[in-house]
């Protein structure tokens, strides 16, 4: 195959190095983790060694993680009407999302969708923290699930703000950390989050593992989504899935080891990126830029470019992005996080992600730079496939 250009790390990211020499060893371990003799121990040590390891990345508790099979089921168990925090067993009857959630949090996970508002925000796509305080404070006690950083803008939010306001109001505050883990430095206590779900695959683990992290023991789920054996403090019943948790304290080890160095890397990519692309289309229009976002992400969208099209004449010249538009039985919808910026139909449907990673090179933003530079001249002359 021809050498290409991979930039769609948000939707996943190449498995680490790490990941898959912890994931190898573990497959060889008969053991099952629930079992008291050396196999099952030697199992369970694997597995709890990996639990430190996530812990660390978020800067909690070891206790405190609650291994699931993906970012979403995390997030299901989370976005329950009968989370409780001590010795209140009070149901929440209010679920608060922000506008620009990710599709596994829209729905408003058990809470029924008459229990369930969007807050606003502002046109760079971050949380309008007064109207977080207005709809706190006619929904006291409400659960608030605000995400960390944008999957499709990268733009971070005002999280820490945002609990001050929720937890003022007696509310719990649920954060889907999934893109801003191992790219930006956070902590769970910093955030002032009482929730926190994290996957291995954003990070450089495998596929099909994920973890929900709570604040402290103090908040519970006497509704575990799955249930069976005692697993995972009874919290989430089954075999635990040692190889995937093992590939997932991989990643996690070297997602905080290189931190710091890999966002740095990424951030003069993809300001580099940027200046290229605004150099050949100056009129393409970069959302978010003017907030912060994360150091990999850019979502930009040019005057008459259909996006769909666009996604496949850039894999065409080997260079793997996607569409800022969510697709649904073949057709193609509005983004509602860019329609939540109030951003017009027509460039909404024209939007494409880049997202870089740790191994992107200068190579492969050059590589997208030529495309895009043949791509902006097919546009000018609204060649068929690329002019909306």
């Amino acid at each position: 195959m021809a050498e290409r250009s991979y930039f769609d790390w948000n939707a996943t990211t190449p498995l680490r190095d790490e990941a898959k020499a912890a994931i190898a060893d573990a497959l060889g371990l008969p053991g099952n983790p629930s079992s008291v003799h050396a196999e099952g121990r030697a199992a369970r040590k694997v597995m709890e060694q990996a639990r430190e390891e996530v812990a660390a990345l978020v800067g909690a508790r070891p206790a405190d993680v609650i291994f699931t099979s993906s970012g979403t089921e995390a997030n299901m168990l989370a976005l329950t009407p009968a989370i409780q925090i001590r010795d209140d067993k009070r149901p929440r009857t209010r679920l608060l999302l922000s506008a620009i959630e990710h599709a596994s949090v829209r729905p408003g996970g058990r809470f029924s969708r008459d229990a369930v508002a969007e807050i606003a925000v502002d046109s760079h796509g971050q949380l309008d923290l007064d109207s977080l305080r207005e709809a706190v404070a006619t929904s006291p006690r409400a659960l608030v699930s605000v995400m960390l950083a944008n999957n499709e803008t990268g733009v971070v939010q005002p999280v820490a703000a945002a609990a001050e306001i929720v937890h003022a109001a007696d509310g719990l505050l649920h954060v889907d950390a999934v893109q801003a883990a191992g790219r930006i430095a956070f902590d769970i206590a910093s955030l002032g989050a009482d929730l926190l779900t994290l996957s291995a695959h954003k990070i450089g683990g495998p596929k099909g593992i994920g973890a929900l992290i709570r604040r402290s023991e103090d908040i519970h789920f006497p509704d575990p989504l799955i249930r069976g054996g005692g697993q995972e403090r009874g919290l989430r019943a089954g075999t635990e899935n040692v190889a995937g948790i093992a590939g997932f304290g991989g990643a996690a080890a070297a997602a905080r080891r290189n931190r710091a160095a890999e966002a740095a890397h990424m951030l003069a990519l993809r300001d580099k990126l940027e200046t290229g692309l605004k150099a050949i289309t100056p009129r393409a229009i970069i959302f978010g830029a003017g907030a912060e976002r994360l150091p990999n992400t850019t979502l930009f969208a040019a005057e008459g470019m259909k996006a769909e099209t666009a996604v496949i004449a850039f894999d065409l010249e080997g260079i793997a992005v996607s569409s800022g538009a969510a697709c649904s039985s073949g057709k193609v919808q509005p983004s509602h996080v860019l329609a939540a910026m109030g951003v017009s139909p027509a460039l909404t449907r024209g939007a494409v992600r880049i997202s870089l990673g740790w191994s992107t090179t200068e190579s492969d933003i050059e590589r997208f730079r030529n495309a895009w530079r043949k791509l902006a001249t097919a546009l000018s002359k609204g060649t068929q496939g690329i002019a909306a």
